[in-house]
């Protein structure tokens, strides 16, 4: 059997890859770190491997076909990570990963290359140890997850039979802590905007026109700050109509179950919590929805002053959905409240992208049993169920496509910093996450009904 450090040598050479699927320039990347997670599958001992052309990054294939009375099992990742920038505010280089204690520091160390990896480790163990896997093994593992995944539904569409399963398995949330495994159920949705203002024809003096002059960046700071209310509800009208919240005892769950607001504090490194009056952060980051200004560029960026009034000015937005909102729905409310606030003599331009549903998952299937039951031979406790804040758009095209339930199998930790600098993972979680993930396969073999 592969040791820990063999193990750990591939998870270092796997997050070394710059795989920043939103960079052009890293094109090159993405497809170099497809063709290195192929030859893994490989070398786990998977029948077939190939790589489906995208319009943009490769999507990787794989399957164990062992026989048709087992259940198939079609486990979901991704290879592709966020930028790095700032790269100023990471300790060490973030595709240099280094080992600090416990734990494993670069960008795509928690979301999601250890994660993934779990799984061809366990497939890969199985299939040394007595030759075949306990069930049928389906893998695929796209390269454009961080920025929408906008070649994935086609594909899944078109291989409808290909991919067809009992159940999807994905490793892309969070646990409670790190001795306390979390069983997620529930995702929100997302929609990406980005707006620029433009101002005059041209860059202008600021000795000349300063006073003179509607600064594009003072206009777009106006617009943002509008919207929120005082209350810090989103400002937008109609943003909130239609939510379905949980009922009462949901609610009392999580605020057993739940990270407490210092925890939620503490996990974000902030000195004070923020947000929506009359809910937990818990309860903020799960069951509301949120509009959050992600960037703001204008002007001269380089070093020194340059001291002219730009023309334009951009702000790029993420917008969280809850069920009961739509992402076409609030595209539009959001559209024309920022025509609302455009002040005369501007014209603004608005791009949306990576529009995806939230989704609430049955907590009663077999398979999310064979979860627990996994986490518990593996951790030695039974795992919760969490409410994530996050959004994974693969759970609804599963679902709708493959009509395959989901089980949202995690393994990484709230302070892992994911999309953040100094990302991590903890390591002893990896090979707990591997005997976790084989126990789940073993339990899903003994199903006598799954479907």
């Amino acid at each position: 059997m592969p040791t820990l450090q063999q193990y750990i040598a591939e998870l270092r050479e796997f997050i070394s890859i710059p795989s920043v699927s939103a960079d052009p320039l890293m094109k090159g990347s993405v497809r170099q770190c497809a063709a290195w997670l192929a030859t893994q599958l490989k070398n786990a001992g998977l029948k077939r491997v190939k790589a489906f052309e995208t319009q943009l990054h490769p999507i990787v294939y794989a399957d164990y076909f062992v026989d048709a009375s087992l259940p198939t099992i079609l486990f979901y990742g991704h290879y592709d990570v966020q930028p790095a920038e700032p790269l100023t505010d990471w300790l060490s280089e973030p595709f240099n990963p280094v080992i600090k204690g416990n734990y494993i520091v670069g960008r795509g160390a928690s979301d999601d290359k250890s994660q993934l990896l779990v799984h061809v480790k366990a497939i890969e163990e199985l299939i040394l140890k007595n030759g075949a896997p306990p069930v049928n093994i389906k893998c695929l593992f796209e390269g454009e997850e961080e920025i929408g995944s906008p070649n994935l539904k086609a594909l899944i569409t078109a291989n409808k039979q290909l991919l067809a399963c009992d159940a999807t398995v994905i490793s892309d949330t969070n646990m409670a802590a790190a001795n306390q495994p979390a069983i997620t159920y529930s995702l929100r949705g997302s929609l990406n905007l980005e707006l620029t203002l433009h101002g005059q024809e041209k860059e202008l003096h600021s000795g000349k026109y300063g006073g003179t002059v509607y600064n594009p960046i003072q206009a777009l700071s106006e617009i943002i700050s509008q919207f929120h209310q005082q209350d810090n509800r989103v400002a937008i009208p109609g943003f909130y109509d239609g939510i379905k919240q949980p009922g009462k005892a949901e609610k009392a769950y999580m605020a057993a179950y739940g990270p407490n607001n210092k925890a939620m504090v503490a996990a974000a490194g902030t000195a004070c919590q923020w947000g929506e009056a009359g809910y937990t952060a818990y309860e903020r980051a799960t069951i509301r929805p949120s509009l959050s200004v992600t960037s703001v560029s204008a002007g001269y960026q380089g070093e020194g002053a340059k001291n002219s009034i730009p023309n334009a000015a951009t702000a790029k937005i993420n917008i969280r959905l809850v069920p009961g909102q739509q992402p076409a729905r609030l595209e539009t409310l959001t559209r024309s409240f920022i025509n609302y606030l455009t002040p005369p003599g501007f014209r603004v331009s608005i791009k949306a992208s990576s529009p995806a549903m939230p989704v609430v998952l049955p907590t009663g299937n077999c398979f999310l049993k064979a979860a627990a039951l996994a986490y518990e031979a593996a951790f030695g406790v039974n795992p919760i169920f969490l409410r994530s804040g996050g959004t994974i758009p693969v759970v609804n095209m599963f679902k709708e496509i493959l009509s395959a339930p989901t089980v949202l199998m995690g393994f990484a930790l709230p302070a892992d910093n994911m999309h953040g600098p100094n990302e991590q993972f903890y390591l002893p979680n990896f090979i707990k996450g591997i005997q976790t993930s084989i126990q789940f396969m073993n339990n899903v073999s003994s199903l006598t009904k799954y479907k």
